[in-house]
């Protein structure tokens, strides 16, 4: 009959050394990878800047180059500055699409503790435990 072996699990602090460790070097390789990015996203700008210029300047809209075809386009985006307005509006005129379909987690946890018994139709949630380690305090 062979030997039954069970692994022992690994000591709780060497788990949490090792995680930190792990969770330290993400964020120095994260931050190094952030700001060269943010170096070669700046370089981009000024050149789609340049090539919008010259496109404006010349009145075109695209161009085909050996590299590639450079298209400019009017691109909008909206935003209010009056939330309890905008809502009112959305509400007075039937028109709640006007915003995307996302629930504000801390909100919608904060609505369910103050209304147990008032749980939206639809709703459906998923929840699953998290794990945190800090720095030891000394």
């Amino acid at each position: 009959m062979a030997e039954e072996s069970y692994a022992q699990p690994l000591p709780m602090d060497k788990l949490a050394k090792v995680y930190r460790k792990i969770r330290d070097h993400i964020q120095t390789i994260t931050k190094e990878h952030e700001t060269e990015v943010a170096g070669l996203k700046a370089q981009q700008d000024e050149i789609a800047n340049a090539m919008r210029e010259q496109m404006k300047a010349l009145g075109i809209k695209s161009v085909r180059t050996e590299f590639g075809t450079v298209t400019m386009s009017m691109k909008t985006r909206y935003m209010s500055q009056d939330w309890d307005s905008f809502k009112t509006f959305m509400v007075e005129n039937d028109a709640l699409d006007l915003v995307e379909r996302r629930i504000s987690q801390l909100n919608m946890a904060k609505f369910l503790e103050e209304n147990p018994d008032n749980i939206p139709p639809g709703l459906s949630s998923e929840s699953e435990y998290a794990i945190t380690v800090k720095k030891p305090t000394n």
